[in-house]
């Protein structure tokens, strides 16, 4: 599979984000990681604040996801000829 150079920066970059601002702060747990349970225990409590924090850490990871994606059928349509 053949990745170009604007394409592995951008990558690069999605990589960064998600395992550093997407997994912050690490302990006791990644912070995303408690929110998705309290949301996926019913959602009790939650303040639209926890939804926009919820929003912000998984940024990260939704660009890294669509930036994957991207990369790879832009090589699976390019390799069908």
């Amino acid at each position: 599979m053949h990745i170009d150079e604007k394409d592995r920066s951008t990558l690069t970059l999605a990589l960064l984000a998600s395992f550093t601002l997407g997994l912050a702060p690490f302990f006791p747990e990644p912070h995303i990681v408690g929110k998705l349970k309290w949301i996926m225990g019913g959602g009790v409590g939650m303040q639209p604040m926890d939804y926009f924090d919820l929003l912000m850490h998984g940024a990260p990871w939704i660009l890294l996801i669509f930036i994957s994606g991207k990369i790879f059928f832009k090589n699976r349509i390019g390799n069908v000829k």
